[in-house]
């Protein structure tokens, strides 16, 4: 049975390699400015860091299913968590708030229909919702950012979808300084168990801090230093079992503290100068109690 949570073991997800989203140096130089990366990834240097990463993830009792490219898909594409939710009643495809992202659902689909997977609902305009402002607390909570990538109206149908079973808990976020930027609601919070959670507590509205700890949830909390460094965004792939960024001491000290088990990968090209953390670079589909 699938467990709709953001902690419980991974058993099937779907990723992007660079190969299948950075494609070449072409596309890279034709890109990178303009989709507000940091600076140009280095695909060889990408590919090596994406390896190592997928074999993190890699395991016996793991289904990866590697997402194919597209031309109509941008760089961004290799952040695959964005374009799609999971629900009880099957998949639920966003309109992405990036434009330039608009085919990424309906091109993830693709592969994912061939799976078997089905289609609850989609999210269509003027409605706004990407997948990084959505978490699952457990089957029947979650909570959704309402920001510059997910607006009323997305969160509106996202309701209609879930239906009255579920209570959704909306959170306000911040606007960033370049509305091209993105802030996400997993750029504030990543939840690690079942009464844990990884957030950066400056950026948390006291409502939904209040929601959370009302639902037993306890706080490991980042620095403003490491926040910086995508120090909120980890990937928990079983309870209290994460992957997170390298170069983040005090959050790695703090997690293990809080008794998780971390491991860290080199994120430079995939991660750091596109801003988008493990979290972001898969789409788990089912997860399972161990």
């Amino acid at each position: 049975m699938n467990i709709l949570n953001e902690y419980s073991q991974i058993k099937e997800v779907a990723i992007r390699s660079p190969l299948s989203s950075f494609i070449d140096e072409a596309k890279l130089s034709s890109e990178w400015e303009a989709l507000r990366f940091h600076s140009k990834p280095d695909l060889k240097q990408a590919i090596i860091e994406y390896n190592y990463f997928r074999d993190m993830l890699d395991d016996d009792a793991v289904t990866i299913i590697d997402l194919p490219s597209s031309k109509l898909l941008t760089l961004d594409s290799i952040y695959t968590r964005d374009s799609i939710l999971i629900s009880k009643k099957g998949l639920i495809l966003c309109n992405m708030g990036r434009s330039s992202r608009t085919p990424e659902a309906s091109e993830n689909f693709k592969t994912l229909q061939s799976r078997g997977y089905k289609i609850a609902g989609q999210i269509k305009a003027p409605g706004t919702l990407e997948g990084g402002d959505f978490i699952w607390i457990d089957d029947h909570h979650a909570a959704v950012g309402l920001g510059p990538r997910t607006n009323v109206e997305g969160i509106r149908q996202l309701k209609e979808i879930l239906g009255l079973s579920v209570e959704l808990h909306i959170v306000d976020l911040p606007e960033p300084s370049h509305p091209d930027d993105v802030l996400h609601l997993m750029s504030i919070i990543s939840p690690l168990d079942k009464n844990l959670a990884l957030v950066y507590k400056p950026l948390i509205p006291k409502s939904f801090a209040s929601w959370l700890s009302g639902l037993g949830i306890k706080f490991v909390e980042v620095s403003d230093q490491e926040y910086l460094l995508m120090g909120c965004n980890v990937l928990a792939t079983s309870p209290r079992s994460v992957i997170m960024l390298e170069y983040l001491p005090g959050v790695q000290f703090e997690l293990e503290r809080a008794g998780c088990e971390v491991k860290v990968y080199k994120g430079m090209e995939i991660s750091r100068k596109g801003e988008g953390g493990p979290t972001c670079l898969t789409r788990p589909l089912k997860r399972v109690n161990q």
